[in-house]
């Protein structure tokens, strides 16, 4: 059971929303954001995610009992009140959208459903030629070290081996997306910004939001 109600997992809510009836209610009744799982927010004190960007791994802890790791058992929370079948997300610190599409219609987007998009996008795709060259030197550095600590975190059976660890050599097909992020994989945390949504994107909706990293 949720330890928020209102967010527990079932069938006691209303209709699955699209993006088309979230702006017709938008519209119609001044529906500004859509409420978001505190879970995705920070807020539970029982339930703090705990996400690596770098390698998918995910679960959490209680903030009274710190030292004590607890499963990702909540996966199928909705993501939103209402709820909706599509949420949009950004980073200010990287250059990348991340659709999440509901993988059940009738439940629309889960937390579950926020993760393995967010993982899709930073942990399946490599960074392009022409990202790769719109970063300065110093910065296309910072991801090659990246780059290599995350294989060691993921490979540590390897040990300090210099040979596995050699320097990529300088070029984007070396590097995957969440190498972009340096030291910051860890998920901080979902938050509206209708004002750099616009500059972003070009738009502002309810079902966009920013998502923050930390170390």
């Amino acid at each position: 059971m949720s330890a928020v109600p209102k967010f527990a997992v079932g069938a006691a809510y209303g209709p699955v929303l699209t993006a088309t009836e979230l702006y017709l209610l938008q519209a119609a009744q001044g529906c500004k954001s859509l409420e978001l799982n505190p879970i995705l927010q920070h807020s539970l004190k029982s339930f703090h995610l705990v996400f690596n960007l770098s390698n998918g791994a995910t679960g959490g802890y209680d903030n009274a009992h710190s030292d004590k790791d607890l499963p990702f058992l909540v996966q199928d929370e909705p993501a939103t009140i209402p709820r909706v079948d599509t949420i949009h997300i950004i980073s200010k610190i990287s250059p990348w959208v991340t659709t999440v599409k509901a993988s059940q219609s009738k439940r629309g987007v889960t937390l579950g459903d926020i993760v393995d998009a967010t993982w899709a996008t930073y942990g399946d795709h490599n960074i392009t030629e022409a990202e790769w060259k719109s970063l300065p030197v110093r910065e296309q550095e910072r991801v090659r070290r990246a780059n290599m600590t995350n294989q060691m975190n993921a490979n540590p059976a390897a040990g300090w081996n210099p040979a596995y660890f050699s320097p990529p050599a300088a070029n984007a097909k070396n590097f995957r997306r969440a190498d972009w992020l340096k030291d910051k994989i860890f998920f901080d945390g979902l938050e509206q910004d209708d004002d750099y949504s616009a500059k972003r994107l070009g738009f502002k909706a309810p079902n966009v939001f920013i998502m923050s990293f930390c170390s």
